[in-house]
């Protein structure tokens, strides 16, 4: 046993010795983060994880715990009262609740809602509790029902061996609905959850909410909770799905937030940050003495995605809990940097009332620039890279082998596009920590920028605790300044990755105290515009390029209620000493800066320099005392791309190029001009082995997010094998292809690999082609080599604008929505009417607002969407692509949410238009060689060459007329693409945006009169409107009054059909309908009798009429057959409710046979599945008994149409069945689809 090594490396598990943290412990225990509140803005914390319960001096970890999101709320401005002396009330899910003696309420109001637990739960949960649903509660009960069914068939079929009775073969087919049904119901199951009623009380001293997690009412079983912040309790909903919740009530009882994880991250973030163990202190997080305000900013409904309305109520939260740090591990790529409305406010809650931000800086690398928004491109922030150690190596990834450190290979790069560095400093990026109870485990491995940031947040957390225990005054731009001044470099590791370097706690900490207390630097950001310098471009590099930097020095305060002392303004003066170590780099060697901008001018000369990219920084030495280090630094990037000659085909190759671990070759390179997509080829030279490798390739548009031009691909690379993958390029940019190996891959391995460029593209970038154009002539250019030409235009969209049908602009509650300074925020609230013609699948998207979210000027754009029953279907925001949704034909709801403290921002946008995109495979676009063939339909376009320097046209005819998808209007269009190349792997690469508009449809025209029909004086005309009118106020008129006229109109008009049907549809409506049986299929038979069915039956028969009259046949015919089916409908389910409703003392003279004959002479008119039938048909199953006939009838006319009415009835039928498992199913299905009003945003 002595081989075994029992020395676990535990501190790699939740690293703290790279930053020096735990050093830092060491010496200075107490340093622990006591004192210190960090605002986690993630998916939520859960409360009940290890770790999280109390900080080290016995605190309450958490301080507070909320939902910025809205997805929690729950609508309980409904107000009841319970009932006198029985103490019950109706929750809205129309249960019975009993409200316990031991509650006190002095008002008697109670405020109840209803929640689906579905909201509430987040999507692996969802996911785990199906399953285990189903073979817990649904599979068991569901098998011993179909065995069953199974073996009643059997012994039906032993005893029925010969011909069958027509009874007898509705029983079989009784037995064998039983088995469908059943099997049906089985496949198609999916878990509805729990529906909690929710009860809201004020007990005289605060407001308090109970969830009724009994189902049943018991309220006394449930737990009554308080604001977290009061009393920090919380409870579970279960003990199967283990998810634990607490509440914050709102707007006077009205609001009641329930607040649940949308994921695991937000827990291991906080556990990482400020976890504390105390039986286990080697599991601590880096700041076990800290507090932490948990705020919920992921939003369950658009799968833990951040929102705008999330993150400016939770900065709200932040400036009012005067909260010391935020950590937010959180991020997107944006179109510009450091600007927008959510950055301006997290901004504003930095600069004004002293929060240091920290956030992770992405995790879209190795290629640079692809620093994620807010973290990577926002001043304010301190942008966290991803690092990982041996020792995090080896107890977090089980390596077999201790490899360097290195920065993760996905870990985002800088410099931002400004030329900001773009990642402030760097951390661990990979941690085992605590996650919710829901996971069922107690900790797992996360890494990403996520787990580095809290890593360096909790390391801050240790500062500002030694800090505020020696009253040492700071500001977070003196923080920033300190930790970037002593953060560890690593030769080994670029600079864009890794930032300043490695975060040093204990360094930064001496730094800050060898300070003196006033010093001025503390208080004073030293403001840079530009923030950076950045070459990228061929045409930047032609010669050298002068820019004049600023500096202003800002005075920050040290607390909201300090402000700086005028004279100290007036006494600020600093010497600078100006260096850069480069000499292609020019600047002024001093700077005397007071308190105001100065400006200085740099001279960068990229000329001479070697292809790949440079980096130096310009920085500013306080010439009185330079170990200070820089109190400002310019970041100055330079890339020289390498161009590509024709001599090489446009080729770029790299032979027997040899990888380490974590190694990555960098080449950038001028995009040559006419190029539109590259092909890279990997090839191992690996004769016994396989290698991962990730291949980017990234070009940057001014103002468009990274992401625009960005192509990655993970590869595993067999031995001796080639991998081929193609993207689109965009001439005149210059191209990062980067060829990086898996940091985690062990060993060395040796590849070849190149890039090539081909070049056909269209003489039209974006084609937008009329439908009533004509022919559209679009030129297919080669401009790099020749080319095979196959054009293809797809439609994968039919795009519909809608205007919206009512839009309000809302003053939003205070408790909520109140910016520092008393800026109220106000919504917009737009609603969109909207009909799908068919099935198929939608993607809302708001245009004027997509893809912005943090660099946007409005801080929300929350749309969902709901059906003709106030069901939520989908949910979005900022991305449109990411939400989609498939929809049945019918009727939908889409409410759509704008908000701003601006009111008059919100008024511009109440006639704001959004596109439907229907998902419309399988249109596409004739395309021919010339114009002849375009116009007669001729041979179409085939595949073609193109030779260097040539085009060939290419002619779009109009799609015609029968193959646009009906229901399709003017002002629709379609959306999809035009591929030119004819190589599948270019095809996908190289696509341009094509759009089609769509025109009117034609005019039918209108089919003559006929010329035999009589025409009809103005008297007659008149005589009959009256008649008319008066038939039709039939169904309107109380018994009496409806019997009189009836009467009258008998004396008038006794030949005419309608008043005998109207009268019998007026009988049908009776609220007493129950006890005129009898006189319905009375006034049934009377209008049954009066049309003659052979008559109809052979008319219908007819394949063609030739006569004259033919059109006047067919209308009075079709009514005819309408007023019959009508009829027979009314006679059928008043014989059926005859039958079913008889009992032993009332006696019906209806038998099964009248209803059978009823139903039999019904189905020669109309089919079973139509709207008006199927109800006798499964009035007809039901008089029979037979209801899971009944049960096969009604989800079949679900499938088509489903009312609340239709999935009542199959509750009822399950319970004649006893299908218990499905009653409780379905019930609680009933509550989810049918809400009692639409959701809250």
């Amino acid at each position: 046993m002595d081989s075994i090594d029992t020395n676990f490396p535990i501190h790699g598990l939740l690293p703290k010795k790279e930053t020096g943290a735990l050093a830092f412990l060491g010496k200075y225990p107490h340093f622990d983060g006591r004192g210190v509140t960090i605002a986690v803005l993630d998916t939520g914390v859960d409360p009940g994880a290890p770790g999280l319960k109390v900080t080290s001096d016995g605190k309450p970890k958490i301080v507070d715990i909320i939902d910025a999101t809205g997805s929690g709320d729950v609508d309980t401005s409904t107000v009841v009262q319970a009932n006198d002396g029985e103490g019950e009330i109706t929750g809205l899910s129309g249960r019975t609740l009993t409200i316990p003696e031991s509650w006190n309420n002095p008002s008697g109001n109670y405020h109840i809602g209803l929640k689906p637990a579905l909201d509430l739960y987040p999507k692996a949960l969802k996911e785990r509790l199906g399953k285990e649903k189903k073979e817990r509660y649904w599979d068991p009960e569901n098998r011993v029902a179909l065995a069953e069914a199974t073996r009643r068939l059997e012994e039906f079929e032993v005893k029925h061996q010969q011909s069958l009775s027509p009874e007898e073969k509705l029983e079989k087919e009784e037995l064998q609905s039983h088995i469908e049904v059943l099997t049906n119901l089985d496949k198609k199951y999916t878990s509805c959850g729990p529906v909690y009623d929710c009860v809201v009380f004020n007990d005289g001293s605060t407001w308090r909410a109970c969830v009724d997690l009994s189902e049943r009412g018991d309220l006394a079983a449930c737990p009554v909770l308080a604001n977290y912040r009061e009393e920090n309790q919380y409870a579970t909903l279960s003990q199967e799905d283990m998810l634990n919740y607490s509440v914050n009530i709102y707007d006077e009882g009205s609001i009641l937030e329930l607040v649940t994880n949308a994921g695991s991250h937000g827990t291991h973030v906080a556990c990482i940050a400020a976890g504390y163990f105390p039986d286990e202190p080697e599991r601590n997080g880096v700041a076990p003495g800290a507090q932490v305000i948990a705020i919920k900013i992921g939003d369950t409904r658009v799968g833990s995605m951040e929102t705008g309305v999330a993150l400016v109520r939770a900065m709200i939260k932040v400036m009012e809990y005067k909260c010391d740090l935020v950590n937010y591990s959180y991020g997107e790529a944006a179109h510009w940097p450091n600007s927008g409305h959510i950055c301006d406010i997290i901004s504003e809650a930095v600069n004004k009332h002293g929060v240091i931000f920290v956030s992770s800086a992405g995790n879209n690398g190795p290629a640079l620039s692809t620093v994620g928004t807010p973290g990577g491109t926002t001043s304010a922030i301190i942008g966290v890279g991803a690092y990982v150690s041996p020792e995090m190596m080896a107890s977090e990834y089980s390596l077999r082998e201790k490899l360097p450190s290195n920065q993760y290979t996905w870990s985002s790069r800088g410099p931002a596009t400004d030329g900001a560095l773009g990642v402030c400093i760097s951390a661990p990026g990979g941690a085992i920590a605590s996650v919710p109870n829901w996971t069922l485990r107690g900790c797992q491995l996360m890494n990403g920028t996520s787990m580095s940031s809290p890593n360096a947040c909790g390391g801050l957390a240790l500062l500002l605790s030694a800090l505020k225990d020696n009253n040492v005054s700071y500001t977070p731009c003196f923080i920033r300044r300190a930790i970037e001044n002593t953060a560890q470099k690593l030769d080994h590791i670029e600079g864009f990755a890794l930032g300043n370097g490695l975060l040093q706690v204990d360094k930064a900490y001496d730094y800050i105290m060898g300070m003196t207390n006033n010093a001025v630097e503390k208080r004073v950001e030293f403001q840079l515009q530009p923030r950076g310098i950045y070459l990228r471009e061929p045409n930047h590099l032609g010669r050298p390029k002068e820019t004049l930097c600023t500096v202003e020095p800002v005075f920050r305060e040290i607390s909201a209620s300090i402000s700086t002392d005028p004279q100290a303004k007036i006494d600020f003066e600093i010497l600078f000493s100006l260096v850069c170590k480069e000499a292609w780099v020019q600047i002024p060697s001093h700077l005397d800066l007071m308190n105001v901008a100065r400006s200085f001018s740099v001279k960068v000369d990229p000329r001479g320099l070697s292809h790949g990219a440079h980096y130096t920084e310009i920085q500013g030495f306080d010439v009185t005392d330079v170990m200070k280090g820089p109190l400002f630094r310019i970041p100055v990037t330079v890339i020289v791309p390498k161009s590509v000659e024709e001599s090489s085909g446009y080729k770029m190759s790299c032979t027997d190029v040899k990888f380490h671990p974590g190694q990555i070759k960098r080449h950038f390179i001028e995009v040559p001009s006419g190029a539109s997509s590259a092909v890279v080829t990997v090839q191992s030279l690996d004769s016994e082995k396989s290698s991962k490798f990730y291949v980017h390739a990234l070009q940057l548009e001014p103002l468009h997010q990274y992401k625009k031009h960005s192509y990655d691909k993970f590869m595993l690379v067999h031995s001796l094998t080639e991998n081929r993958v193609a993207f689109h390029v965009q001439e005149g940019l210059t191209l990062e292809l980067c060829v990086a190996r898996w940091w985690a891959n062990l060993g060395d391995s040796s590849i070849n690999y190149s890039i090539a460029f081909s070049g056909i593209k269209p003489s039209l970038n974006n084609i937008t082609m009329h439908g009533a154009d004509g022919i559209l002539r679009v030129d297919a250019l080669s401009h790099l080599k020749q080319e095979d030409v196959l054009p293809v235009v797809s439609f994968k969209y039919l795009v519909q604008p809608l205007r919206p049908s009512e839009s309000k602009v809302k003053c939003l509650p205070a408790s909520r929505d109140l910016l520092p300074e008393g800026r109220q925020i106000y919504a917009t609230e737009l609603t969109y009417n909207y009909h799908q013609n068919k099935a198929g699948e939608v993607m809302p998207d708001c245009s004027l607002l997509s893809d912005l979210l943090y660099e946007g000027e409005y801080e929300s754009q929350l749309w969902m969407l709901f059906d003709n029953n106030k069901q939520l279907l989908c949910t979005g925001d900022a991305y449109p692509h990411q939400y989609s949704v498939k929809l049945e034909k019918g009727d939908y709801v889409i409410k759509l949410q704008i908000r701003h403290h601006k009111k008059e921002l919100l008024e511009r946008l109440k006639d704001l238009p959004m596109l439907i995109h229907l998902k419309n495979n399988g249109l596409s676009l004739d395309i021919y060689s010339n114009m002849i063939n375009a116009f007669t339909g001729g041979k179409k376009f085939g595949s073609c060459h193109v030779t260097k320097g040539k085009q060939v046209p290419m002619y779009f005819s109009p799609i015609p007329d029968d193959k646009i998808p009906k229901g399709v209007c003017a002002g629709q269009y379609l959306s999809g693409s035009l591929t030119l190349g004819k190589d599948d792997l270019i095809k996908k690469a190289a696509t341009y945006q094509f759009k089609y508009v769509v025109t009117d449809t034609p005019k039918k025209p209108a089919k003559p009169n006929d010329t035999n029909k009589k025409e009809k004086t103005k008297v007659q005309e008149y005589s009959e409107a009256i008649r008319d009118l008066k038939i039709s106020w039939l169904t309107k008129l109380d018994e009496e009054t409806q019997n009189s006229v009836y009467n009258d109109l008998l004396l008038e008009f006794e030949d005419h059909l309608p008043v005998y049907v109207n009268h019998m549809k007026a009988l049908e409506g009776s609220k007493e309908r129950t006890k005129i049986l009898h006189e319905i299929m009375k006034a049934a038979h009377n209008v049954i009798d009066r049309i003659n069915q052979d008559d109809l039956l052979t008319y219908l028969g007819m394949k063609t009429d030739n006569r004259p009259d033919a059109e006047s046949i067919k209308i009075d015919m079709d009514k005819q057959k309408d007023m019959l089916v009508d009829a027979y409908v009314i006679l059928g389910a008043a014989q059926a409710d005859s039958v079913i409703l008889a009992t032993d003392e009332q006696i019906t003279d209806v038998t099964l046979q009248d209803v059978d004959e009823t139903f039999y002479n019904l189905q020669k008119f109309a089919n079973i599945t139509d709207t008006k039938v199927f109800q006798i048909a499964v009035k007809n199953a039901i008089a029979h008994k037979h209801f899971a006939r009944a049960l096969k009838i009604l989800h079949k006319q679900c499938e088509e149409k489903t009312t609340k009415e239709y999935e009542k009835k199959a509750i009822e039928m399950y319970g004649f069945l006893n299908w218990k498992h499905c009653i409780r199913h379905f019930e609680n299905w009933l509550l989810v689809k049918y809400p009692p009003s639409y959701r809250l945003f």
